[in-house]
């Protein structure tokens, strides 16, 4: 009898399990931001694939990523992906046309290999050490398809304040502050939300800590124009600073509570 090679078993996801917190309308921010600048790409490729990576206890996230991403792409697939089998059978009835859900980690799961066209990793990587930020960076941008993005980054619990990285297959690229205008104290508030790779490096001789201490500065020589309002505030505020960082974006992103700054910028020193 001719014997049966056993099939290997199923590879264990790579990561760990998040807490899983997640609201309605919380990554609006960024999904609105990688809709303008990402959507050309999309557009461009054939069946493109969007990954949640880590959507959490509740699906809300992927499925509000369908619906933003179609209005700059409509042939996007959305995955939602997550480690925590138990939060994919929940989120499998929310499955329709171009959003399905399923089991896996940083190593992102697609059929035949497929290499996603976007991957979104919100609020994943606060839990990791930040020594561990750069290795989970190349796994995910070595899943990406050529002219792909990751994005990772950091939001509160309503999406009024957020930080996010951009990387390519490369590697980062830039680095978003995204925030509700109207609650706003000062710029350098958005700190409690920098990504992993740069929270623990806002201190005194760090690109970030320099960054957000300009920003602060010309937020407060802006004050005058608070009384247009504190969109016009902040734009005004974006030009000060054009000046000496390198910013990524210009008034139609300002306008809408953004500010992206080349990663060079603000990469850790040492």
């Amino acid at each position: 009898m001719a014997s049966r090679s056993t099939p290997p078993p199923p590879r264990r996801p790579v990561g760990t399990v998040t807490r899983g917190t997640t609201n309605p309308n919380r990554l609006r921010r960024m999904d609105r931001w990688i809709a303008a600048a990402h959507g050309a790409a999309l557009r461009r490729a054939d069946a493109p694939v969007a990954v949640d990576l880590g959507y959490g206890a509740a699906p809300w996230t992927a499925v509000e990523l369908l619906g933003r991403l179609r209005s700059a792409a409509p042939g996007v697939r959305v995955v939602g992906i997550e480690i925590e089998p138990a939060r994919v059978s929940g989120a499998k009835p929310y499955e329709r046309e171009g959003l399905t859900f399923r089991h896996g980690g940083f190593e992102v799961p697609l059929d035949g290999g497929e290499r996603p066209a976007l991957i979104r990793a919100a609020n994943v990587l606060r839990q990791y050490d930040e020594e561990q930020v750069a290795r989970v960076w190349g796994l995910l941008c070595g899943r990406l398809a050529p002219d792909g993005l990751l994005v990772e980054g950091t939001c509160d619990e309503i999406g009024r304040r957020h930080v996010w990285v951009a990387l390519g297959p490369e590697g980062p690229r830039t680095v978003t502050f995204a925030t509700r205008l109207g609650s706003l104290e000062r710029p350098s508030d958005l700190a409690e939300r920098l990504p992993k790779a740069l929270i623990h490096r806002n201190v005194p001789g760090e690109p970030v800590h320099a960054f957000l201490r300009d920003f602060d500065r010309a937020w407060s020589a802006a004050a005058p124009y608070a009384s247009y309002g504190a969109r016009q505030r902040w734009i005004r505020t974006a030009r000060a600073l054009a000046g000496d960082w390198p910013l990524a974006d210009g008034p139609g992103r300002w306008r809408q509570g953004e500010l992206t700054v080349r990663w060079e910028a603000l990469r850790p020193a040492g």
